[in-house]
């Protein structure tokens, strides 16, 4: 049989489920996940394998009406996560009734040539009256060549989409080995990790304009890895939040970055932590750099 590969994009409006729908067609976590909205920044590809095919899967930023210099470069990288896909899948939070959010982003994706699917996600906490009401209305124009229903977190319908993916992907040789699950480089992974820890750890007491810089990652010699980290926060009153009492916020922020890094990567990780205030750290041209979001002005 001959090998089959391709791109998806994978867009939608924030916390539609996007990265965690990613995360479960791959198998294993590449993608960080959170409550609040906006956590995936970059363009971030997973690449699942279904038989013969890889399928490359673009988790895209959510798209939203943009404010800032950050939320601009986010919304360009997931226009841009969508360019020349071999489908495009519009990820829709299932649970929400009111959808004028979304026009904006059925506009954009009209007069697209690429092959259009429709995943209503979190079925699992959805009547189905109300999922059948929204896959009419959503794609009842004939927009969308076809339409899942999903839970991401359950795995409720993703081995269909999974599977129909598979059959898309066009005949080309794999663009990555068999055991790569992502193309985040285990320095950008590790950072996300403890961005994701600072999000879950502190919930709305940290507000979203935080973000984590690589400063070291080595090899120990005895195979072991050594990481230090900057976590950056743009006010000074924010740096008590984030070390609390005595530092002990800190601390179990780390341990739990420190032991979900140690399980994805099969090693002893030494994670060391600190925090720098920078207001200005959302005009740094080289923190966009380094997290792979493009300089937009």
């Amino acid at each position: 049989m001959s090998a089959h590969c391709g791109l998806v994009a994978v867009i939608g409006a924030p916390n539609a489920g996007k990265s965690t729908l990613v995360n479960a067609l791959v198998g294993q976590k590449v993608a960080i996940v959170s409550a609040k909205a906006q956590t995936t920044r970059a363009r971030l590809m997973g690449i699942a394998l279904e038989g013969e095919a890889q399928i490359i899967l673009a988790d895209t930023p959510g798209i939203f009406e943009p404010k800032r210099r950050l939320d601009r470069a986010m919304v360009s990288a997931a226009w841009d996560g969508a360019q020349e896909a071999d489908a495009i899948l519009l990820v829709v939070d299932g649970r929400k009734k009111k959808r004028e959010y979304l026009e904006s982003i059925l506009a954009s994706l009209k007069n697209r040539p690429e092959r259009k699917i429709l995943v209503l996600n979190k079925v699992d906490e959805t009547p189905k009256e109300p999922l059948l009401i929204a896959a009419q209305e959503l794609a009842g124009d004939g927009q969308f060549d076809e339409v899942f229903f999903v839970s991401a977190l359950t795995g409720d319908g993703v081995a269909e989409l999974k599977t129909r993916l598979a059959v898309l992907m066009p005949e080309s040789p794999w663009h990555y080995p068999e055991d790569q699950v992502s193309d985040a480089s285990e320095r950008l992974l590790a950072c996300e990790i403890t961005r994701e820890q600072l999000y879950r750890q502190l919930h709305d007491e940290l507000p979203y304009d935080s973000t984590v810089r690589p400063e070291s990652y080595q090899t120990r010699k005895d195979g072991s890895v050594e990481i230090h980290q900057q976590i950056v926060i743009a006010r000074e009153s924010q740096k008590g939040i984030v070390l609390g009492k005595g530092g002990s916020k800190l601390k179990a922020i780390g341990e739990a970055a420190r032991k979900e890094l140690a399980n994805l990567l099969g090693l002893k990780v030494h994670l060391f932590l600190h925090v720098k205030v920078d207001e200005r750290w959302g005009d740094d041209k080289e923190i966009y750099e380094e997290i792979g979001l493009e300089w937009v002005r």
